[in-house]
């Protein structure tokens, strides 16, 4: 058993209950189907925007709840993966691009852009990742024009994700010649010029939609620009710590599934006349991960508690980004190899679970990203120690 979290109150463990409840009757059933299908469903959107699942920190104004702290986006999480898929981007809707919606937005532009998205009427999407750039988004090519009265985009993007069934994405693009100045748009599903290219098929996550975006003389309204013109760098490096501590509890949420997916199947498998989890190695290995994911689930939750006081820093969300993604890969790995010849048939849970985690370690910033921020912290950057 893993130990008592303590960071969290009855009302969080209520909030769970209700969202497993859900979960369970409305959309477990549908996991299959998703995956053979290549995308989550939109009405699963809907449904999540029904029951106040969505944007939870959007003011009640624009339909939220108003609950900016984010243990219950954890709890969230953490029961969507158990429950339904880990390709379920329900989370990059609203804590991955909803923030830029939340700290940049006018009034009037969040009442245009936050009530459909609350209510699961409009997905969203964020449209970074070029096909030459990778992690280096300040070498982005998609450029944006001031024609005077609007902006016309040019470029592609790719590796988007809810880019099939994404509806409003925050796009980056270039806004001079500088390297870092870009600005942040908002383009819209049906916008003239505005199309997907292919749906790109990838090693896991299949319900998860991953598409190219092309953008050819897309006109976007003045109003659909996101803050300044020139500072969607300095935005988009202020909401990466969030996002890479909702990385985080994803990739440990999905850790914790595949613990207990193996642990129950090495319980009832047999070998030699006997459970597979009665060998000496069965029990020390699965011992040996229990205490890590339990010692990552106390920092977890301890990083958590500081990005609700708004005191988590980049290098500390990096470390946790890191040390959560690797742990998930040896979870993963170590429970196919404890299933033995099953964990290779995809008929079998954790041989899918392996296949979504491999690209914990790549979205959200490379481990090899993660370890250069960590290292900077530490002043060992080039710069430092010249």
């Amino acid at each position: 058993m893993a130990f008592p979290r303590v960071h969290l109150e009855e009302e969080h463990e209520m909030f769970r209950d209700s969202a497993r409840k859900f979960l369970q009757k409305e959309l477990s059933g549908d996991v299959e189907r998703w995956r053979a299908q290549g995308h989550v469903d939109r009405e699963a959107f809907l449904k999540m925007g029904e029951q106040g699942l969505l944007l939870l920190w959007a003011e009640e104004q624009y339909g939220g709840l108003g609950i900016r702290d984010l243990r219950y986006e954890q709890v969230l999480i953490e029961e969507s993966i158990r429950w339904t898929d880990i390709g379920f981007f329900h989370n990059a809707h609203s804590k991955l691009v909803g923030p830029y919606l939340d700290r940049l937005c006018t009034p009037e532009q969040k009442a245009r852009f936050l009530p459909p998205a609350v209510r699961g009427e409009s997905i969203l999407g964020i449209a970074m990742t070029e096909p030459n750039t990778g992690s280096d988004l300040a070498g982005i090519r998609t450029k944006a024009v001031d024609m005077g009265d609007h902006w016309l985009v040019n470029g592609a993007k790719t590796f988007i994700s809810n880019g099939i069934i994404g509806t409003t994405f925050v796009t980056a693009a270039k806004t001079g010649d500088g390297r870092g100045q870009i600005g942040l748009f908002v383009i819209e599903e049906g916008m003239e010029g505005f199309s997907r290219g292919r749906h790109l098929k990838k090693f896991g996550l299949p319900a998860q939609d991953t598409a190219e975006l092309i953008f050819d003389n897309v006109k976007v309204p003045k109003e659909n620009l996101l803050g300044d013109p020139g500072m969607g760098f300095a935005y988009m490096s202020e909401c990466l710590a969030v996002e890479r501590t909702m990385s985080a509890i994803s990739s440990l949420s999905h850790a914790q599934v595949a613990f207990d997916v193996t642990l129950e199947f090495i319980k009832d498998r047999r070998a030699f006349g006997r459970p597979v989890g009665a060998f000496q190695n069965s029990r020390f290995k699965m011992a040996e991960m229990r205490a890590r994911l339990d010692a990552a689930q106390a920092w977890l939750d301890q990083c958590v508690m500081l990005a609700n006081a708004d005191r988590l820093t980049p290098e500390d969300a990096a470390a946790l980004k890191l040390l959560c993604s690797e742990i998930q890969g040896d979870m993963v790995d170590l429970g196919v190899q404890m299933h033995g010849g099953a964990g290779y048939m995809e008929e079998y849970r954790i041989c899918q679970m392996y296949q979504d985690a491999r690209i914990s370690r790549i979205y959200a910033g490379t481990s090899e990203i993660m370890k250069e921020i960590i290292g900077r912290g530490l002043g060992l950057g080039e710069k430092d120690l010249r």
